[in-house]
């Protein structure tokens, strides 16, 4: 397609096409394979719950540790701990319901959770 064509198509079409993609992507969300002999063990979990706090600019990896508060240690407020469980929801394609993650203040909360979740991934 010739760049002419491509600078006079409507925007609507392109704004369509846009629309497709997303919606496609939401319609097959990107998969992760682990293996499969049932429940993850603790090592495995521990690692990539601080991997997924290590992805946090506000996270200081240098203070992060299995006993970290989310608050007191890593000085995240209550949106940023709110966005840390979400990230471990979609990590282990979970979903830890309000209550229970209002409860999740530290690092080992956390693990403790994942590991008593069986249909954790």
């Amino acid at each position: 397609m010739s760049f002419l064509r491509l600078a006079t198509r409507p925007a609507a079409t392109s704004a369509r096409a846009f629309l497709a993609v997303r919606t496609a992507q939401r319609q097959f969300p990107v998969a992760r394979w682990y293996s499969a002999g049932g429940a993850l063990n603790k090592a495995d979990i521990e690692s990539r719950v601080l991997n997924v706090l290590k992805g946090f600019e506000k996270v200081d990896p240098a203070k992060l540790t299995t006993a970290s508060d989310f608050s007191k240690d890593l000085g995240l407020d209550s949106l940023d701990a709110v966005e840390v469980v979400m990230a471990v929801e979609e990590e282990f394609t979970i979903e830890i319901p309000d209550t229970e993650a209002d409860e999740i203040q530290t690092v080992q909360q956390a693990i403790d959770y994942i590991a008593k979740t069986p249909e954790a991934q």
